[in-house]
């Protein structure tokens, strides 16, 4: 067991800021992460996935540990369904790719989302009319106080858009150490609703898309929208879509008729953050060595050494502004330290 001390998370964060660990594990067995939970000297810990979802704004003071658990296996399987168990430090991508050549259905519309898999449950990441808790079955997590293994069922994990019991809760309670999905092997539900990947298929004249096939139309449109973190850091969408009342939004379109929208029930609609900012002025606009992106205003970059104060410096001044013209509240998404 290798405890270091004063380690840069900047390659741990897809937003690339330079801060530093004064302690850094990166465990590898679930052995292992028991044993560093006991040790005296060390009563604050910092767990650390694929630091896709956060916004680092100063050095961390607490052991950070980060979850390198691997592997992915079948647990059972049916005529028309299986049950694949993935390893929380398993890179999320990566899995859905793993599915897809295994012919399971149920993710493919999550393609291309950054970050681990022991992090996706705390999000319940989505995408694409697809979210997280649609596929999920189960999780395996740790106590973080009495090192105790339990199994988390869907309704345990109370799901909600963009959200979780993890970050409520029971937030820093639990250390997700694998996640359980129920997919499909036959007669896959294919969802081609978003507009975006029906014109991509019609792009390419696939008229009766495969999994494979909704999955590279995804991959093609993020690709086209959304910055590679390897080369522009980011934390892809920063902020939540917000859901307004039919009454809100009936006011809105008054004065915004083109304003775009979905129903979530008879009485909610749900907003695009990245349209509302667009149409704030922020599209593109850059602030020395960060900003927001030319092709996605959800998505706030770092172009070089910029601090994670500026770019939080920077969602405020968003949410400010969006709150003063269509007085909506804007909700970061990512989890900011």
């Amino acid at each position: 067991m290798n405890i270091q001390q004063n380690i840069s998370l900047k390659s741990y964060n897809t937003f690339g800021i330079d801060v530093s660990a004064k302690h850094f594990a990166s465990v590898n067995t679930i052995n292992e992460l028991q044993n560093i939970l006991k040790l005296k000297g060390y009563p604050n810990k910092f767990i650390l996935g694929g630091g896709s979802n956060m916004l680092l704004t100063k050095n961390i003071e607490s052991l950070v540990l980060h979850i390198n658990l691997k592997g992915i296996k079948t647990v059972s399987k049916t005529d028309s369904t299986v049950s694949v168990e993935a390893n929380a430090g398993e890179n999320w991508h990566k899995f859905v790719l793993w599915c897809i050549d295994n012919n399971y259905g149920g993710v493919e519309n999550l393609s291309l989302i950054p970050g681990n898999v022991g992090t996706a449950p705390i999000q319940n990441i989505g995408a694409y009319g697809v979210e997280l808790k649609d596929v999920f079955q189960s999780c395996e997590v740790l106590d973080i106080h009495s090192g105790e293994i339990r199994t988390f069922t869907k309704e345990d994990c109370q799901f909600d858009y963009r959200n979780s019991v993890f970050k409520n809760d029971l937030k820093g309670q639990y250390i997700i150490l694998s996640v359980t999905f129920k997919l499909s092997t036959q007669h896959h539900n294919i969802k081609t609703e978003y507009g975006a990947i029906k014109n991509e298929l019609e792009r390419n004249n696939i008229t009766k898309p495969t999994i494979k096939d909704v999955s590279n139309a995804v991959i093609a449109i993020r690709s086209s929208k959304l910055p590679d973190p390897s080369k522009i850091g980011n934390s892809g969408s920063f902020f939540k879509n917000p859901i307004i009342s039919k009454k809100q939004f009936d006011l809105l379109k008054q004065n915004f008729p083109n304003i775009p929208n979905y129903n979530v029930s008879n009485k909610l609609v749900k907003v695009p953050a990245g349209w509302l900012i667009e149409h704030a002025g922020f599209k593109g606009k850059t602030f020395d060595n960060y900003g927001v992106h030319k092709n996605q205003a959800l998505v706030l970059v770092n172009y070089g050494n910029a601090k994670g104060t500026d770019i939080l410096n920077l969602s405020k001044l968003i949410q400010k502004t969006i709150k003063r013209i269509f007085n909506i509240n804007l909700e970061a998404e990512v989890n900011i330290f």
